[in-house]
């Protein structure tokens, strides 16, 4: 069974930086689409950023360009999600995903009914 388990989370000022991991235990496919996802309350669940197991293909929603990273470690079974200058609009329950299959194949990597495997969410915070 498929694990996908987030930390990092916690409550920042803006401007703050956090940085939240996503290990994946037991996927037994070689190659994998990882995202991330957030949602705040009364709000539809966004995807935020997008990464290829396989090298070379990242996505960023365009309202944390240029602030958030999203990177692999070299096992390629932990996804971060480095994000700096954190405004209060950030704050959100931020989840970690996974597909197979990348969203070149189908579906736009934004898309949440496209991903299998999902975390149990990590809460972020940021106050003013």
């Amino acid at each position: 069974q498929v694990q996908l388990v987030e930390s990092g989370g916690g409550s920042v000022q803006a401007g703050g930086s956090l940085r939240l991991s996503c290990a994946a235990s037991a996927y037994t496919y070689s190659s994998k689409f990882m995202g991330w996802f957030r949602q705040a309350p009364g709000k539809k669940r966004e995807g935020v950023a997008g990464i290829w197991s396989g090298g070379g293909s990242i996505y960023y929603a365009d309202s944390v360009k240029g602030r958030f990273t999203i990177s692999l470690d070299n096992a390629k079974t932990t996804v971060y999600l480095q994000m700096n200058s954190l405004k209060p609009e950030d704050t959100a329950m931020y989840y970690c995903a996974a597909r197979r299959n990348p969203p070149w194949s189908g579906g736009n990597w934004y898309d949440d009914t496209r991903y299998t495997y999902w975390g149990q969410g990590t809460q972020v915070t940021v106050s003013s």
